[in-house]
């Protein structure tokens, strides 16, 4: 049990439904669920495996510093050996490729924008752990990651991700660029006017969301916009506030990492509101992933 509590820390694990909900939101947006269940299937998969092999290669480049920071992680301290951290990596890596690719291969897909995105992400991943989170352009590079796991639930429709599917993606990418701002010294005091500068990455992300159905009514794509998507949209905001302007006003370790975990976590939330904008208010069901996500949370450390 201790030993797979190992991996699950590792993998980071609870987190993985919120990349989860970024497949769902964007095949439900374009009607790829229903029209396209197996492409769907596979897609989830393939960016489930892609994330968890980011978590467990985020912790094997970090050794070093984690060895100061935070020795008690899975690879500072001794649970799980380096070796076989990067076999998991490889491998997980591995399957998120193989599953990009059965839509290609095994269903008869035409086409290789799924297999395009996906290639793209793994790529963006492995240079954010590797070396991009270590620059000034490293929220930028996560928030990227997050804007093609978007489009790769977009992707899984057989027509062309239409524009206000990009700025759909958009949203979701800018939010994670201000939660990986606001995380940037979680480890730490954090400077309060660098966490300011994340809630408003944040806010501008959630606002850009609030443009989504219009952008989509214009196109005359058929949508169904939920009456109360921006009531429960700025009551979303509401629920980061809590956290986010008690961390800005207090920005110890403790505070700052409770932020940044009901944000991550929170992303869920976003994402199953978003949908309610194109899909009606059973796009709340999205929601519902949050539920393993927290259960996991409470023996699994998400940050």
């Amino acid at each position: 049990m201790n030993r797979l509590l190992a991996f699950a820390q590792l993998m980071r694990l609870p987190n993985v439904f919120t990349a989860m909900a970024d497949i769902v939101l964007g095949a439900w947006a374009v009607g790829a669920i229903a029209d396209s269940p197996a492409v769907f299937v596979c897609l989830l998969t393939a960016s489930s495996l892609a994330y968890l092999g980011g978590m467990v290669w985020n912790d094997w480049f970090d050794l070093k510093i984690d060895l100061r920071e935070r020795p008690s992680r899975p690879l500072p301290s001794g649970r799980i050996k380096t070796s076989t951290a990067m076999r998991l990596g490889i491998g997980l890596f591995a399957g998120s490729i193989a599953f990009g690719l059965l839509p290609e291969l095994a269903l008869g897909r035409t086409g290789s924008r799924s297999m395009l995105i996906l290639g793209m992400l793994l790529v963006a991943i492995l240079l954010y752990d590797a070396w991009l989170k270590r620059t000034a352009v490293g929220p930028i590079a996560m928030g990227t990651c997050r804007f093609l796991n978007v489009a790769l639930g977009l992707s899984a429709a057989a027509t062309p991700i239409p524009p206000w599917g990009w700025c759909l993606a958009l949203a979701v990418g800018l939010y994670i660029v201000g939660v990986t701002w606001f995380a940037k010294q979680e480890a730490e005091v954090s400077d309060r006017g660098m966490l300011q500068v994340g809630a408003g990455i944040m806010t501008v992300g959630l606002v850009i969301g609030l443009a989504v159905p219009s952008l989509a009514e214009d196109t005359g794509a058929r949508t169904e916009t939920w009456i109360g998507f921006p009531f429960a949209l700025a009551l979303f905001g509401a629920y980061l506030a809590i956290a986010v302007l008690a961390a800005i006003r207090r920005p110890v370790p403790e505070k700052v990492q409770a932020a940044v975990k009901r944000s991550v976590l929170g992303l869920t939330l976003l994402d199953a509101t978003l949908a309610t904008a194109l899909v009606g208010v059973w796009g709340l069901a999205i929601g519902l992933l949050l539920l393993p996500a927290r259960l996991l949370g409470k023996w699994v450390y998400s940050t």
